[in-house]
């Protein structure tokens, strides 16, 4: 199985390194010197990483036969595609690749049903679950311990206990300190 672990970014200096944003929980192992990399663009690889430093809380790459900035230039942009076995799990149990979780029927901690995982969005503070709904609609469920209770890969589910207003509108409470302090005063558009 190929998952995506980096995009290569600006070139950095003038001595072929390049800036790249890692997306792999473990580049240590996906992204360490001697490893040899696909590329989408195909005709951009493969790569060979020859050097991994970190300057000022980036990673920085140099790939064996990119020797300039020119050559590192070129490679703005591109994926980098590490072959990952299918059964291979992350060390921590508390982790999960995003192969895994794809299509993972998403329920209520009563059983009702949500929807179905259909992507997985990575942002810097948290990741998020699309789910599509079975009316083809869909629905952003942060992946966090407080909402997603339980993944269980075995059945196939993830188990969430959504606050108000998360998966239904319907369910939303709407509530200021300003109309619990006035009791039953006249809201906007009240006639």
């Amino acid at each position: 199985m190929q998952l995506v672990v980096a995009r290569i970014g600006r070139a950095h200096g003038i001595k072929g390194e390049v800036t790249v944003e890692v997306r792999t929980d473990e580049p240590e192992l996906r992204l360490a010197p001697g490893a040899v990399l696909a590329t989408d663009p195909a005709t951009a690889g493969p790569l060979t990483i020859e050097t991994g430093r970190v300057h000022s809380g980036r990673l920085l790459l140099r790939f064996e036969g990119v020797k300039d900035r020119t050559g590192a230039e070129a490679l703005r942009n591109t994926l980098l595609i590490a072959d990952v076995d299918p059964a291979e799990l992350p060390e921590d149990p508390e982790e999960f690749y995003d192969h895994q979780l794809m299509d993972l029927d998403v329920v209520l901690a009563d059983g009702t049903e949500v929807g179905r995982i259909t992507e997985i969005t990575h942002l810097p503070s948290q990741d998020l679950f699309i789910v599509e709904r079975p009316d083809g609609s869909e629905v952003m469920i942060p992946f966090v311990e407080e909402i997603v209770t339980e993944i269980d890969l075995e059945e196939q589910r993830a188990v969430i206990t959504p606050p108000p207003g998360l998966i239904d509108a319907s369910e939303a409470v709407v509530a200021s300190a300003r109309e619990e302090s006035e009791g039953s005063a006249p809201k906007a558009g009240d006639a």
